[in-house]
């Protein structure tokens, strides 16, 4: 058995997985990270993790606690947290035959407005693993007053699966 292209090129790129995101004492979380039907996976909003499958620092708002370049780290660990569930519910990521749409929700402080430079982290790494015609896809940028457990960014997408 070979070892499959889209793992081959997060290694190259010196990108490894999390562990499944775990989630926080005292929530509750009834709905699944990836919904498989027919062609397409539809992937619930996932926050920036840690190795380990935790909600990953700084938490807090992107222009106040948190700067516009930590806001675009935490959008690239939400993109391998994000990979890490399709590679659970798929088996294998080379089954994405293509990045439909990605909505990503930035929690940000009054007047800050580069809501897409952040969600740039997530696009650059998907883009970078998947190359530019499975990787492209349409996306939204979006400030929120508040996201779940004052994590930064929340995003999720919609892939083509084969």
């Amino acid at each position: 058995m070979t070892e499959a292209a889209v793992e081959r090129r997060l290694a190259a790129l010196g990108l490894t997985l999390p562990a499944l995101t775990r989630t926080p004492p005292g929530a509750r979380l009834p709905f699944a990270f990836v919904r498989v039907h027919g062609d397409r996976a539809y992937v619930s909003g996932h926050g920036p993790t840690r190795e380990d499958g935790t909600l990953a620092e700084p938490r807090g708002k992107v222009g106040a606690e948190v700067s516009l370049e930590q806001g675009y780290e935490a959008a690239r660990l939400t993109a391998l947290g994000m990979l890490a569930s399709l590679k659970h519910e798929l088996g294998d990521l080379d089954r994405i035959a293509g990045w439909l749409r990605v909505f990503g929700m930035v929690n940000s402080a009054p007047g800050f407005a580069s809501q897409p430079a952040v969600i740039n982290g997530f696009s650059d790494l998907i883009l970078d693993v998947f190359g530019p015609d499975c990787g492209r896809h349409a996306r939204s940028a979006v400030g929120m007053a508040e996201l779940p457990f004052g994590i930064p960014v929340e995003i999720e997408a919609e892939v083509l699966i084969r």
